[in-house]
């Protein structure tokens, strides 16, 4: 598909219209409506949580979603998601014009864009940010979303020093035009990822090689979003207070108080003691809860998987692999561990996505219960095929989000002393690291065994597929179809048929060569999927239409319709 055909762009439409009925059937009732006066201005504060500190305040770097919250708050970009997960045009006045190759994108920036402090926001501050953002120097393990970006791969390996003049251009202050290397139909979803959202240049500059990065200066005006930062401390959180200078509806919010946790635990209990207006609550005071007028449930896209390093050994023979995918009842875990929370899935692409496949089957053609029989067969044989009789230390490192999770680790690896003869050892790690330890793997086997998560960053297969599976991803942590196990000729195969089905217009062909793609991608275990995640969460009965979208976001214009009563 050709982005910016509007044949295309209204078919991918009504696919996220199906997507927002399926959103809009499981929120719950613990945000209140608008029909409440709103408190004085000066109460207008609203404390929301996340895990901190945040790993990055950068949004050429962010990669997780309690980092991308404050980041959505206080940087925008050309185009963003809505609640529906519908692009829509924010620092652009509207959706860009496209050349008929479907490789010039030309965007009109609205008039009198400011940055937080005052400072004019031009098309020369878009490019900048971009083509930091993709360069060598920032290195950033979230580049890959601006590689459709002609040069992309010269820029980012310092073959040539900017993309500024190159495919990105600025005509004059308030237009600015992109050009890709090929047609693709998920381009400006791309762009409403953080990657390429605009920072000061000024802010960034001129702390480059001090002694304290920018993102501890952010309170100079480095964003142009709904709100600015007044204070960061890097123990205890973020304030962030009304931008007056935001081109958008201004919040009715004063202040919007980002409160650091260790874990969900540690929130549910802040909430509990009336220290916080918002709360996730832990897997296992969900059923205490769902009852609670301040509660509410949102389906969200986002997958739990278990990532096995196929440089690792044993994890380059795929049946010792299957083995281990195979010994898990996913069913179980959830049952028991996850308190019913959520779903058990095999899917890569989870329920409520484009491209979601109810056909698709765990290896073997098994279901979400496992087979613990044919596991043990699997393992026999690819030792055998290894010519080994006892596997080597195996170690599964993860990271706590709370109690539940260390219970769904331990049913697992019991599962796999039980099922298999197995013995996994545990290590848990602060989410910071466990980021740090996955960006290393690429091309290497430091890390042999992890738990890890996915939230749609955009609602295009591409996002979940692509992304983690093609050569040289930044996410292909996993180094699926770069290994020499005997399945990796197969798997190259698989990374030309996604980056086909990337550009194929036909968006049913398209679909069904992505759906091809998951299937063979879950056979040879590139990813144990484990489950599809849904937020709890209670609210203040005092807060009013703070409702999260299935990123686990609130897009910049909907901060003008959420306030506090009296």
């Amino acid at each position: 598909m050709k982005a910016g055909k509007k044949l295309s762009f209204q078919f991918l439409a009504s696919l996220l219209c199906l997507m927002a009925i399926f959103l809009a059937s499981c929120g719950g009732s613990g945000n209140s409506s608008s029909s409440s006066p709103a408190a004085s201005d000066d109460k207008q504060v609203l404390r929301y949580p996340v895990v901190g500190d945040i790993n990055s305040f950068d949004p050429g770097t962010v990669q997780d979603t309690d980092s991308n919250f404050p980041i959505q708050a206080v940087f925008t970009g050309l185009v963003t998601l809505d609640k529906d997960l519908k692009v829509k045009p924010q620092l652009a006045a509207e959706l860009p014009s496209v050349s008929s190759d479907g490789l010039t994108y030309t965007f009109k920036l609205r008039s009198g864009l400011k940055f937080s402090n005052g400072d004019p926001l031009t098309s020369k501050d878009v490019v900048y940010s971009i083509n930091r953002a993709v360069s060598k120097s920032l290195n950033s393990p979230v580049s890959y979303y601006l590689s459709l970006l002609k040069d992309f791969d010269k820029v980012n390996s310092g073959k040539i020093p900017t993309l500024i003049g190159d495919s990105l251009l600025t005509p004059d202050d308030n237009t600015v035009v992109i050009k890709i290397s090929k047609p693709a139909a998920y381009f400006l979803q791309t762009l409403s990822y953080p990657t390429s959202y605009v920072v000061n240049q000024k802010i960034v500059e001129k702390y480059k090689g001090g002694s304290s990065p920018w993102t501890d200066h952010i309170q100079e005006g480095a964003g142009a979003g709904p709100f600015k930062v007044q204070t960061y401390n890097h123990s205890t959180g973020i304030t962030l207070v009304r931008n007056d200078s935001y081109y958008g509806p201004k919040p009715k919010l004063k202040t919007l108080s980002v409160v650091f946790y260790k874990n969900e635990d540690g929130m549910y209990k802040a909430y509990q003691a009336k220290q916080l207006d918002f709360t996730f609550v832990p897997t296992a005071n969900v059923g205490d809860v769902t009852s609670k007028p301040d509660y509410s449930a949102t389906n969200v896209l986002t997958i739990r998987y278990l990532s096995l390093n196929y440089l690792a050994k044993p994890f380059d023979n795929i049946k010792i692999r299957q083995a281990f995918a195979l010994a898990i009842n996913k069913d179980l875990v959830v049952k028991t561990a996850m308190n019913n929370a959520f779903t058990a899935t095999n899917h890569v692409i989870p329920s409520g996505m484009p491209g979601y496949d109810q056909a698709l089957t765990g290896p073997e053609g098994t279901t979400t219960q496992g087979d613990p029989a044919k596991a043990k067969q699997l393992l026999a044989d690819g030792m055998k095929e290894e010519g080994i009789t006892t596997l080597p230390s195996l170690t599964l490192t993860y990271y706590p989000r709370e109690q539940s999770f260390k219970d769904a680790m331990s049913q697992i690896v019991s599962m796999w002393q039980t099922n298999l003869g197995v013995k996994v050892n545990v290590n848990t790690v602060a989410r910071a690291r466990l980021l740090d330890l996955e960006n290393a793997t690429k091309n290497n086997a430091s890390l042999p065994m992890w738990q890890a998560g996915w939230n749609a960053d955009y609602p295009d297969p591409q996002d979940w597929l692509t992304t983690f599976f093609d050569q040289g991803s930044d996410y292909n942590q996993f180094n699926y179809g770069q290994n020499q196990s005997k399945a990796a000729p197969e798997q190259v195969q698989v990374q030309q048929e996604l980056r086909k089905a990337d550009v194929t217009q036909d968006q049913t062909e398209r679909m069904k060569m992505y759906n091809d793609a998951e299937q063979k991608v879950i056979n040879d275990v590139a990813w144990i999927p484990l489950w599809q995640e849904k937020v709890h969460s209670l609210t203040s009965q005092k807060v009013h239409n703070l409702k999260l979208n299935s990123q686990q976001l609130i897009p910049p214009d909907d901060w003008s319709n959420i306030y506090m009563s009296a």
